[in-house]
């Protein structure tokens, strides 16, 4: 999300994810952790404040944020090189993305909009409108999922492009905020938490998260850029190579990882 809320207001709801993530641990419910493993890295655009990102016929699709700076972007994976690339209206904070068909589906952070653009030549095609924030998008291949920076994960009718139901996702039986950037993968939903260095799979059935990923330490300290550089985001999946990519705000590096059960926690 964006950097400009005050620390203030960051410290608290900082701590609380913290707490619930730290005290799933010790659930009495089993939860599975895991830990990761480097495949490779990719190079990334440090200027980009990724809010969103999709792997689709072999390349990245990046939405990036900032009120002014908001884009949306074709990614060459193995260079970082940008082929395409759409600048989003400056009065809008851009947000996440997701493929729907022959579409591209976009959100915006506060201005309630969202946006329909042709996939192929990000020209603008509608306008549709929701309540409350826009974070992520993505989909299962019958419905848009939409996160909104709360614990619960709207359903949208890709046709329509109007909710049909929402989901409270939770951990250890507690609602679970900050539910960022969105991943379909075989069956599960991804999501980043804001602010933490952890992405937690849920069950789209019952809203129960049933992993827990660690990325602690994934982007090294000489990687890093006092000031600059910002907090974990991005989830894509290759599905038929069955692969994992993760990046953050303003990183300089992109990573294919594997996952690695660290057992069951109880």
């Amino acid at each position: 999300m964006s950097p400009l809320r005050s620390a203030r207001a960051r410290l608290p709801v900082f701590a609380l994810i913290l707490w619930a993530l730290t005290r799933a641990l010790f659930a009495q419910a089993a939860v599975a952790a895991y830990e990761i493993e480097v495949v490779h890295t990719y190079p990334h655009d440090p200027t980009a404040f990724t809010e969103g990102l999709f792997y689709l016929n072999g390349v990245l699709y990046e939405s990036t944020g900032l009120q002014g700076h908001s884009t949306i972007r074709k990614v060459r994976l193995e260079t970082g090189e940008v082929l395409q690339k759409l600048d989003v209206p400056a009065q809008y904070f851009g947000e996440g993305i997701v493929n729907w068909k022959s579409h591209l589906v976009g959100l915006t952070w506060k201005s309630q909009v969202g946006f329909v653009y042709d996939l192929a030549s990000f020209k603008k095609q509608r306008e549709f409108h929701y309540e409350g924030e826009g974070w992520a998008l993505t989909q299962d291949g019958r419905q848009l999922i939409m996160s909104d920076g709360t614990s619960q994960l709207r359903f949208i009718n890709p046709q329509t492009l109007k909710e049909t139901r929402r989901l409270t996702v939770t951990l250890d039986g507690k609602p679970l905020r900050n539910l960022n950037e969105l991943e379909w993968v075989k069956g599960e939903i991804y999501a980043n938490v804001w602010q933490t260095d952890w992405i937690v799979r849920i069950d789209p059935r019952k809203g129960a998260i049933v992993g827990l990923i660690n990325l602690a330490g994934l982007l090294g300290a000489a990687d890093r850029i006092k000031g600059q550089t910002d907090v974990l985001n991005g989830i894509a999946y290759d599905a038929k190579g069955d692969r994992l990519f993760v990046t953050g705000k303003n990183w300089p590096k992109l990573f294919e990882i594997r996952l690695r059960k660290a057992g069951e926690l109880r």
